[in-house]
């Protein structure tokens, strides 16, 4: 009887050196050449042999080992220590609030970090902003949640360290952490400063580091980055005002910028009203558009005219009132996060006007090609931003003095705070107090 194992390169760099005795024992048991990302036959006798002598090269060296038939929601078992280079080195630990199944319901949880790489800043987390992704994360939505996993990925924080290769930040910088920790950095997207559309990105939490380990997020005591994917913040900016810039600010300002969208006199809309529409409703203004705010009923229509400066609201279930703005509008930056139909907002277009698509919908969405043929529209999509492009919607904020409409709360608020951000009952983010919570209770 044979076992069908996949072993997953842990880096781009390793070779049939770097996992040393592991691979070398291995490959002359199986008498096979052993290659990163090969699937090897092994006897019962020799996987039982491996499982339980080479465990501490395996965790090391390799993702977890995956099984031919293992479901998509993965149970992960933390290590306490790592082996590294034949030693034994004990690795700090922190506490955040994971999520262990698709309940998605967080509680305290202990795990360990890496230790500070030369190219490495650790941080200890200030705050951290709640971001309709971390429920679809922590509720399994999208279908490919690993567990336990700690959400957050607007994270403001504290250097505490850095290493020897670090040149951008020093200890006491307060800083920031968005989506990602990780890319390839020599492909297209990494080349042209886009590595948010890198294919082998990593991100912030629910993923698996260049180490092998999962990385976790911000719903901690602290973290460990690569200096290229940490910002500093602006002197003088509140960190838990922030903390929503490093998704919801720069999920807009990211299309703006690169759709040459940011000139004065634009017509555009913003179609929901949340985390993210609400920054998109402020950044637009300060760059000097006409901005009307698009939503499925009026319960915010003060609140969209009086608080955030909007210049119209559209309803989209008044059909007299769309069909008054029809051909209106040069662009509409659609937060929705669920499935909507997107022909009524495609008749709002002007010709060659855009609907830029920056939800996660895990349902297909449909349109009839007219809609978009005959005024030469287009449908597209923007993913967050660029690290480039987080540095600049930051110092925007900054100048135009642009803050977001936040609720903070502790960490043991967090699953109260998780179901109203499922009603959408929040204004317009929430943010975690992590520094000022109990953490292990």
């Amino acid at each position: 009887m044979a076992y069908r194992l996949s072993f997953l390169r842990s880096s781009p760099t390793t070779t049939i050196v770097d996992v040393g005795h592991w691979a070398l024992h291995v490959a002359e048991m199986s008498s096979v050449l052993v290659k990163p990302q090969m699937e090897l036959s092994v006897p019962l006798s020799l996987f039982v042999y491996i499982y339980t002598h080479a465990v501490g090269w395996l965790e090391n060296s390799f993702s977890p080992i995956l099984f031919s038939n293992t479901p998509t929601v993965k149970k992960r078992e933390k290590s306490d220590q790592t082996v590294k280079m034949g030693s034994l080195e004990t690795e700090r630990t922190t506490t955040g609030w994971a999520a262990r199944d698709p309940s998605g319901v967080l509680s305290p949880y202990t795990y360990t970090l890496r230790n500070t790489g030369p190219e490495d800043v650790f941080v200890k987390v200030m705050c951290c902003g709640i971001c309709h992704t971390d429920l679809h994360q922590a509720k399994n939505d999208l279908g490919m949640s690993n567990y336990p996993m700690v959400p957050g990925h607007e994270v403001v924080g504290e250097v505490l360290e850095v290493g020897s290769d670090v040149s951008k930040f020093r200890v006491g910088d307060i800083v920031g952490v968005g989506c990602l920790v990780g890319c390839c950095r020599n492909c297209r997207p990494c080349d042209s400063d886009n590595e948010q559309y890198c294919l082998k990105k990593i991100w912030s939490y629910n993923d698996v580091y260049t180490d092998g380990k999962p990385t976790q997020g911000g719903f901690a005591g602290s973290m460990v980055v690569d200096q290229k994917f940490v910002v500093k913040i602006p002197e003088g900016m509140a960190p838990e005002q922030v903390a929503p810039l490093l998704c919801a600010g720069v999920t807009v300002y990211s299309p703006l910028n690169h759709f040459g969208l940011m000139g004065s006199g634009l017509r555009g809309g913003i179609l929901g009203l949340g985390g993210v529409g609400h920054m998109g409703v402020k950044i637009a203004k300060a760059m000097g558009h006409h901005v009307t705010v698009i939503s499925s009923s009026d319960k915010k229509k003060v609140e969209a005219l009086e608080h955030l400066g909007a210049d119209d609201y559209l309803v989209s279930s008044d059909a007299e009132g769309m069909q008054k703005a029809a051909d209106s509008l040069d662009y509409i930056i659609d937060t929705v996060p669920v499935f909507h139909p997107l022909e009524p907002y495609l008749s709002l277009l002007k010709l060659d006007g855009k609907l830029i698509l920056t939800g996660v919908i895990n349902t297909p969405l449909q349109f009839v090609s007219p809609m978009v043929m005959l005024g030469r529209k287009s449908i597209t999509g923007s993913f967050i931003g660029s690290m480039k492009e987080t540095e600049e919607m930051l110092n925007f904020c900054k100048e135009e003095n642009l803050t977001s409409m936040i609720e903070v709360v502790k960490m043991d608020y967090i699953n109260t705070a998780m179901e109203r951000l499922e009603k959408n009952d929040v204004r317009y983010r929430f943010v975690v107090d992590v520094a000022g919570s109990k953490l292990d209770q």
